[in-house]
């Protein structure tokens, strides 16, 4: 069966379904703690920048994916609508009351880390660009952000290890981007030391209780992802081995089983769509981090998801209403580099049976590729049905 990577015809309709929601403030799902009367406002007066896309994390993963986009392919037939849309969006002003927002009592843990972790991860890809006006407007944020990790970790005696936004591990693994391209060692530093005291003696991890019946992520594979971007290899592999230490054997077996979801008008059960797909993108990145004749290379492509016929095609089924949120089919962990970073060119991608459905997915028959941009973006195809951008939840 043939694989592909991402192309420019498929980064377009990328971008395309996110420029389509990321201006549309409604529907809207805000996390927003009203003191009084006076904090009844808008999503638009309460995030100048982050107000569309159904809720403020999802609309700046999607600005991270037209800044992957954008960089991957600066010439590209939507490259001059993303710059216009980061030189409206990308000002002092607004990014000014971004940050005030953050200043209140009651936001201290606003998005907390999931949130936390995408804005970083927006913000290392900007520093990835030659031009220098857009991390230098977005980066009072980012700075902001960064800080709340730094005052935040330090309290936080017990890792989070669910499947959904709160994942810390995620949180870290996210951040480390953001103090690479940085060049923050002492951030680094501090994400390492967390990762280490949370999660340094894991081991024989059974999966218990994966998956979970909202979740979009793999507590036991993002750990080990998050281990494997925050250590050298010669720290990882140790720890590695000792966490799933009976991966050749393809065990724990529930980590090789893909989820099936039963109703995707259903916004929660459509999470275990981005489960398989983030499930796809940790084990591609661990596997990138054993030696080649390591017994495990196998299990790993095995354990990477393959999308099922006919009702598993995330993109089958029409139906339901309209503001239906069923934002949780993406793989939020696949934060641009396929195999993990700091490659932040490389691709990777998972071969699946045959879509039955090549006219409306943006998928090729044979093949759903997965690599830097393209592995999160089911997140964003989703959002394109509930905002109503061609597709119905």
């Amino acid at each position: 069966m043939t694989a592909t990577s991402l192309t420019e015809q498929l980064a377009v309709r990328f971008a395309r379904i996110a420029l389509g929601h990321v201006g549309r403030e409604y529907p809207n799902k805000p996390d927003h703690v009203l003191a009084g009367p006076q904090d009844a406002r808008t999503p638009r007066d309460l995030h100048p920048v982050f107000f569309g896309s159904y809720d403020w994390h999802s609309c700046v993963h999607s600005y991270w994916m037209l800044a992957r986009l954008l960089r991957r392919y600066p010439s590209s037939d939507v490259a001059d609508e993303i710059r216009a849309l980061f030189d409206a969006q990308f000002v002092a002003e607004k990014i000014a009351v971004e940050c005030a927002y953050l200043a209140a009592p009651t936001a201290r843990g606003f998005k907390r880390p999931y949130g936390w972790g995408w804005l970083l991860k927006l913000a290392a890809e900007l520093w990835l660009f030659d031009e220098t006006r857009w991390r230098a407007r977005i980066a009072p944020l980012a700075g902001i952000f960064a800080q709340r990790f730094r005052d935040f970790l330090p309290l936080a005696t017990y890792p989070v290890r669910v499947g959904t936004h709160f994942n810390t591990a995620f949180g870290l693994r996210m951040a480390a981007d953001y103090a690479t391209a940085t060049k923050d060692d002492a951030f680094g530093a501090l994400l390492r030391e967390t990762a280490l005291r949370w999660y340094g003696a894991d081991r024989d991890c059974p999966a218990w209780g994966e998956p979970s019946g909202d979740d979009f992520q793999s507590s036991a594979l993002i750990e080990a992802e998050c281990m494997r971007r925050l250590l050298s290899p010669s720290d990882f592999l140790p720890w590695f081995d000792r966490f799933l230490p009976r991966l050749a054997q393809h065990e724990p077996a529930t980590l090789f089983h893909p989820a099936t979801v039963t109703d995707r008008t259903d916004g929660k059960l459509a999470h275990l769509d981005g489960l398989n797909l983030s499930r796809a993108w940790c084990w591609r990145a661990l596997a990138a981090a054993l030696p080649e004749a390591d017994a495990r290379r196998p299990a790993h492509r095995a354990g990477a998801p393959r999308v099922p016929r006919g009702r598993g095609c995330p993109l089958r089924r029409r139906g339901g209403p309209a503001g239906q949120p069923r934002h949780g089919l993406g793989a939020p962990g696949a934060a641009g580099a396929g195999g993990g970073r700091p490659r932040t060119a490389a691709a990777a991608s998972i071969t699946a049976p045959s879509c039955r459905h090549p006219l409306r997915c943006p998928v090729r028959p044979g093949v759903l590729p997965l690599d830097a941009a393209d592995v999160a973006e089911p997140r964003r195809r989703t959002r394109r049905r509930l905002l109503g951008v061609g597709y119905r939840s």
